[in-house]
């Protein structure tokens, strides 16, 4: 016959486990998994006008209960390894759990009614005195250390310092904008035209600082060519070009007009 119980408030299903199992000295490892069931059923009917929403985590309790109750009429089932499986384990593993979870909040809120009563007195001690510091003794700090250790340090120092290294992105250049335009350029060869009547072209694109500017080199000998104010030649396939000025610097006034076009 079930054991009435008269408790009003659990904090949950697994709450009220625990106490079933502590009033009737039951062995947690143990549980007489008919008698708990039948008790805890009769504190459910003795919850039936409470809330819904607290309700429903004790039905799946119930449900669980009722489902380990089953299972435990049934023949037992064998596990993989030969040994037979009990339906109360997992059941076993969150009461135990929960009762250790249950017991550290215990324990907090011990210290925190403790600490409760506690005053603390600010400090009164001297700036001067707060600010000393106890002098350090060289020898001291350095004692039993030797070559080799400094050196095991600084390796273990550089071999941090390269772990942070990214082996790809640290390879990568920095992109900067250079303004290279091309009228500035074909006003550069101008001059450059008057100190030189005929010039190496490989020559010219060597004093070139970059990329860009070697392009724009190119491009202005191209349009120059097409203005008619110089004359290329080569007299063998991979050749140097020679580049020959055939109208005289000062007669390049379209330049201007050609950069604002």
């Amino acid at each position: 016959m079930a054991i009435p119980v008269k408790i009003n408030v659990f904090e949950g299903p697994l709450d009220l486990l625990l106490h079933l199992i502590d009033k009737n000295k039951i062995d947690i490892y143990d549980i007489p998994i008919v008698e708990i069931t039948d008790q805890y059923m009769e504190y459910i009917h003795s919850m039936e006008k409470e809330d819904l929403g607290i309700m429903s985590e004790f039905l799946v309790m119930a449900a669980t209960l009722l489902d380990i109750k089953c299972r435990m009429l049934l023949p037992k089932e064998v596990n993989e390894e030969g040994e037979e499986e009990d339906p109360r384990e997992e059941l076993v593993q969150k009461l135990l759990e929960y009762k250790m979870y249950k017991y550290m909040s215990y324990e907090l809120k011990d210290k925190m009614d403790g600490a409760v009563g506690v005053f603390y007195k600010q400090p009164t001690i001297p700036a001067e005195v707060m600010k000393y510091r106890e002098p350090v003794d060289p020898r001291e700090l350095l004692a039993g250390l030797t070559l080799e250790k400094l050196h095991s340090i600084y390796q273990s120092i550089l071999k941090k310092q390269e772990d942070k290294i990214d082996p790809i992105r640290s390879r990568f250049g920095t992109i900067e904008k250079e303004e290279v335009s091309l009228s500035e350029k074909m006003l550069e060869m101008k001059e450059y035209a008057g100190d030189h009547r005929k010039f190496s072209f490989r020559q010219l694109l060597v004093g070139q600082k970059s990329r860009v500017q070697l392009i724009v080199t190119f491009l202005s000998i191209l349009e120059l060519m097409k203005m008619g104010y110089i004359h290329v030649e080569q007299d063998a396939l991979f050749d140097d070009i020679l580049v020959e000025v055939v109208r005289e610097p000062q007669e390049w006034t379209h330049l201007t007009e050609f950069a604002d076009e």
